[in-house]
């Protein structure tokens, strides 16, 4: 086996671990979300309409660098999302996409800021997270979204989609699910608690960019 066919054979046990765990954990149902990997020649992408929590790795999607599916199941329609991240940050290996619950929760109930759906209430949300800001609704697939997200891919670590989830990247499939889970978790703090809890002052979060090399 080459070093490249290693490498891809890698990325889709990957993605299915990621993908497994994520629905066992309900961060998605039935067949909702999405998750996809960078490769030399091109990417691997889950299905459209496959369940998360039972890929099989030899049938996720793979496209070549034109977008062109070359094996696997019929790739998701969120494609063109994904590709835009990878087009506009070299460093991305990893998108993944849910219907998280208290994410979709929180965009019903109203985001702390359009372009920063949550406030900074953990430390690790500030390090491990940062600015998200709120894409406002369209149907799933729509190249709007896509568009925007080109415009964001250098700038944060994901978007949050009214009414459909959150989509993270980072420099793998794992990191870009454990951000992901961060960001749900936060999301869930604050949906709990009520009083809302006061975000950490400025003070608190310039310490965290001097000793964490935060980015917020």
């Amino acid at each position: 086996m080459t070093s490249e066919a290693a490498a891809e054979s890698k990325a889709r046990e990957e993605i299915a671990r990621i993908g497994e765990d994520l629905y066992k954990r309900l961060y998605t149902v039935g067949s909702a979300g999405n998750i996809s990997a960078r490769l030399n020649d091109g990417w691997l992408i889950t299905p459209t309409d496959a369940c998360l929590g039972y890929l099989d790795p030899a049938m996720i999607a793979k496209v070549d660098r034109e977008g062109q599916w070359v094996s696997g199941d019929k790739p998701s329609k969120t494609l063109a999302l994904h590709r835009n991240v990878y087009d506009c940050n070299p460093e991305m290996h990893g998108v993944v996409h849910t219907h998280s619950t208290h994410l979709v929760a929180l965009t019903l109930a109203g985001v702390w800021q359009a372009d920063n759906v949550l406030p900074p209430i953990t430390p690790y949300y500030v390090m491990k997270v940062g600015h998200i800001p709120l894409i406002p609704y369209c149907r799933p697939g729509d190249p709007t979204v896509a568009a925007r997200v080109r415009e964001l891919a250098n700038e944060v670590r994901g978007v949050l989609l009214e009414r459909l989830g959150p989509v993270v990247w980072g420099a793998s499939v794992s990191q870009a699910a454990w951000t992901l889970e961060e960001l749900e978790e936060t999301a869930r703090l604050w949906l709990m608690t009520e009083p809302r809890p006061v975000a950490l002052t400025e003070l608190q979060i310039d310490e965290l960019r001097t000793t964490f090399g935060a980015r917020w």
